[in-house]
């Protein structure tokens, strides 16, 4: 009993937001908070900008307001909905007795607003890179201090976005080594799949805003327990290291240990932007791990069966479709709906590509190993480059023309009205088709029609 109760108190101060306010300031972020937007005074109530739209933020403000702002508008009805439910959930799994060693709203306001008159001269005062993906808010601006740390934990967040994911997968399957590209693919599938579902599971809010500064506000609206971002930032670098360790000839401890700064830039990274709690972040790293323990050993089974079975491009389709439908019925309509339904379309068209080149005798694996390093050079580079250019063109092409073709078409078949494509694609009738049909077309032409193409134009 003692034990447990040990446990929670621990899990309690790791979900503090103050946490991760203390390691921002550390960091050299500072907010702009007013007074009011945390209750320190009673003036004004506090607008949807100063609480960065956050589902955590409004259970606060409800506590110093009594509760007058839970009716503000939000942005959407789904996002009302989300909070109010993950607000519940998580009283009753961390109630507030008092117990944190944490600081109060207005202490943490007073060092903000300290810094701001006494720092502001050497501080750069930024807003978040990028709206919030469903509710459109551009974030609160904020101070930086410390330049070095935001261009650093900036491009470690990047790590876990959409824009590596399409660049690096298809770089390293066309440019280093197509079969570990297309095992990690998997690995990658199955770990945010399994995330996201266990978010909209959990239904836990983002830290509060205040006390907390959103460095970035793009997922702001989605769910935070597990962290997905450190999911995968654990999940990719040491899957793609025990998979090449005994593959490729390099020195085994620069492996670990590239695979090691890349998983911790990456954590510590959604704890600078103010996005998840310590606690977020630990549970993913620790969940990815139970993943990878889980599917690596597996891979081999796996891989045979897609490539080998006559009833793999079947199994293939209505799994991925499965997953989908699943999905998206665990929650309103969000943004991880569509991440998800999208990471599975990839997911399954290069299993399908993959299937269908093994059957032509397309790209095939090679037989000698281990595989060593080439000896850099301007021709390697300058293949590589090109490789890399005008396979994108293909994929940016492909996912353009698809895009265009499918909503519409979507939208005639479901008689769901096409004017508004933003709200037209809440619906899951709309959008479970939509991403997996495009990003299934675009998955499939990154393992077959690109290197097909490169063996047209001699770039092999």
């Amino acid at each position: 009993m003692e034990k447990s109760s040990r446990l929670l108190e621990l899990a309690r101060f790791l979900q503090d937001p103050h946490l991760v306010a203390r390691f921002q300031h550390i960091c050299g972020v500072r907010g702009t908070f007013s007074r009011t937007a945390v209750g320190g005074g009673n003036d004004r109530e506090a607008t949807p900008s100063e609480t960065q739209d956050n589902g955590a933020c409004y259970h606060q403000l409800e506590e110093d307001h009594g509760g007058e702002t839970m009716g503000m508008d939000m942005g959407s009805a789904g996002v009302r909905n989300r909070v109010v439910d993950s607000k519940k959930h998580h009283d009753e799994d961390f109630p507030h007795n008092g117990s944190l060693p944490t600081r109060t709203p207005e202490a943490s306001v007073s060092d903000h607003s300290g810094a701001m008159t006494d720092e502001a001269g050497a501080a750069s005062r930024v807003k978040p890179l990028r709206r919030n993906s469903l509710t459109g808010d551009a974030g609160q601006e904020f101070l930086i201090e410390n330049r070095i740390f935001y261009y650093l934990f900036t491009f470690g967040t990047e790590l876990g976005n959409e824009f590596f994911y399409i660049t690096f997968f298809p770089f390293l399957l066309w440019n280093v080594d197509a079969f570990v590209s297309r095992r990690l693919i998997m690995v990658w599938v199955w770990v945010m799949y399994l995330g996201q579902c266990t978010k909209d599971v959990i239904g836990w809010s983002r830290p509060a805003s205040p006390p907390v500064v959103k460095v970035e506000v793009f997922y702001n609206s989605e769910y935070s327990m597990p962290s997905t971002h450190a999911m995968s930032g654990t999940a990719i670098p040491f899957a793609l290291f025990f998979m090449t360790c005994d593959r490729w000839e390099y020195p085994f401890t620069l492996g670990f240990v590239l695979a090691l700064c890349w998983c911790l830039l990456v954590c510590v990274s959604r704890i600078y932007m103010g996005m998840h709690s310590v606690l977020d972040v630990i549970v993913g790293v620790f969940y990815s791990i139970l993943i990878l323990l889980l599917l690596l050993p597996a891979l081999d089974v796996i891989d045979n069966f897609v490539l080998t079975c006559v009833h793999a491009p079947l199994v293939i389709v209505c799994l991925h479709l499965g997953l989908g439908l699943f999905s998206f019925t665990l929650d309103t309509w969000s943004t991880s709906r569509g991440d998800t339904a999208q990471i599975l379309g990839s997911g399954a068209g290069i299993a399908l590509a993959s299937h269908v080149n093994h059957r032509l005798g397309l790209m095939p694996d090679p037989e000698r190993l281990p595989l060593s390093l080439p000896a850099l050079s301007g021709g390697l580079v300058g293949t590589a480059a090109l490789r890399f250019l005008l396979g994108v063109l293909v994929l940016v092409a492909t996912r353009a023309l698809m895009k265009a073709l499918t909503i519409p078409l979507v939208c005639r078949l479901m008689a769901i009205p096409g004017d508004d494509m933003r709200k037209a694609r809440q619906h899951m009738e709309v959008e479970l088709p939509y991403r997996y049909i495009v990003y299934g077309t675009v998955g499939f032409n990154v393992v077959f029609l690109v290197p097909l193409l490169f063996s047209y134009l001699a770039l092999c």
